[in-house]
């Protein structure tokens, strides 16, 4: 498994690379987040229940099979009451998922990390240690978010502004529709440069990061948004065809939100270890880390 760290890797393999540590180690990872999360998702399904929305129900009316998955994503009223009734303790209950999350994140790249030195390591060990980077996690991903917001108030000014400029329909259809696009494709190549930030943080404990982020992603930015975007649609195909499939025999109900919340695990973790990867192939192309570790391999052998 080590050895598979110390070359830096294309596009082709760094997907490859993904794909099989989600596979080999799975059963930790899903540990790792069941640990963490299980309990939120449960409580968040005796909520649903408690305030009305059915545990079990059939699919909704319609005259064929693709009619029938269709109208089960329609709200019922059991749907409609738990929400409503249910709303602030389900409000309250994502709220505390946000501060869990980064740390299945960091425990997630910390596992990578071990087998990347070849170390043993234990489940409640890896998520102690994602705990004791609590605070500089919170902090640099609150930074991040400001300055993911400061990114999208400045291009609403310019489309607003260049809308007031413009003269006639078609002018103002075609310079917001590519202002909209070069910023999108802006927005991702900057935030992808930024976005390994958290790797730093967890791994290099260099707080809040963006600065190591930023070096370490340059010149491999286009492969890197690349990357974000076939995991991305790798698992939004997933995410949807599970949906749909149980939908048509489960409708709006919790033991669909609770399949639905697992099926989010199963591909929170698959993006998270695909980010691990990325994230040690820049360290490796950037930092020499496979010339590090055979030095180290070297003088245990003496």
């Amino acid at each position: 498994m080590k050895k598979s760290f110390n070359e830096p890797k294309g596009f082709g393999e760094i997907l490859d690379h993904t794909f099989h540590l989600s596979k080999s180690r799975f059963k930790d990872f899903a540990k790792i987040f069941l640990i963490l999360l299980g309990p939120i998702i449960l409580l968040e399904a005796l909520v649903q229940f408690a305030y009305g929305m059915s545990f079990f129900r059939e699919t909704a009316a319609g005259d064929n099979w693709f009619e029938r998955i269709m109208n089960s994503f329609d709200e019922g009223e059991g749907a409609v009451a738990a929400e409503m009734a249910g709303g602030l303790w389900l409000s309250l209950l994502a709220i505390i998922s946000l501060f869990i999350y980064p740390i299945a994140y960091a425990s997630v790249l910390i596992v990578v990390n071990h087998l990347k030195k070849g170390e043993e390591y234990t489940v409640g060990s890896v998520i102690k240690q994602a705990f004791s980077r609590f605070w500089p996690i919170l902090g640099s991903n609150i930074l991040f978010f400001l300055i993911i917001i400061g990114m999208f108030i400045v291009p609403i000014i310019v489309i607003a502004s260049g809308t007031f400029m413009a003269d006639g329909f078609v002018s103002i259809f075609f310079m917001i529709l590519f202002i909209i696009l070069g910023f999108l494709l802006f927005f991702g190549l900057i935030a992808t440069r930024l976005s390994f930030y958290f790797g730093s943080v967890v791994i290099d404990k260099v707080s809040p990061g963006f600065g190591r982020s930023w070096r370490l992603s340059q010149n491999r930015t286009w492969a890197l948004f690349g990357l974000y975007i076939v995991l991305s649609l790798i698992i939004g195909v997933i995410s949807f065809a599970m949906e749909a499939t149980f939908a048509a025999f489960l409708g709006n109900s919790v033991l669909m939100s609770l399949i639905n919340s697992l099926v989010l695990l199963f591909t929170t973790i698959l993006f998270t270890v695909g980010y691990a990867v990325m994230f040690f192939d820049l360290k490796t192309r950037h930092d020499g880390d496979d010339v590090k570790d055979m030095l180290d391999d070297y003088n245990k052998e003496q």
